[in-house]
């Protein structure tokens, strides 16, 4: 059965969106993948956009998303490094990935954070299949 998992920040724009693109493109046979902020966006940020499609990552139907518009009852949620108190998302198990947000940035920024978000995610995925989440 896979585990449901849902990567949240503030907007839903870069951080999070990354993680589910990489979730669902590393993942999609052991995690049901989800994500969603805690403000309205108007758009995912065109850098990581364009960075995940470097990775091979087409994110072009992405949206942000709001925590309503997930399922209210997930395994696993990951919060980006809100830099604000987030939410109570219930859950059997939560983390925070600490990381900074590139918006604004260089695309280096971006590229960093895309590989750093991947890494994690793998390791993720490694602890789900081992039983360990």
């Amino acid at each position: 059965m896979k585990k449901k998992v849902a990567f949240v920040c503030i907007h839903n724009s870069c951080r999070s969106q990354m993680a589910e693109g990489w979730g669902k493109y590393l993942g999609s046979d052991v995690l049901e993948v989800y994500s969603a902020g805690t403000e309205e966006y108007h758009e995912v940020k065109p850098l990581a956009k364009m960075v995940m499609e470097e990775a091979g990552i087409n994110m072009d139907d992405h949206n942000p998303k709001l925590l309503t518009d997930i399922p209210e009852e997930i395994d696993i949620v990951v919060t980006m490094g809100c830099g604000v108190v987030c939410p109570f998302v219930p859950s059997k198990h939560e983390e925070d990935w600490g990381l900074t947000d590139p918006s604004g940035g260089p695309i280096d920024g971006y590229r960093k954070t895309r590989d750093i978000i991947k890494e994690k995610v793998e390791n993720l995925i490694e602890r789900v299949k081992s039983g360990e989440l």
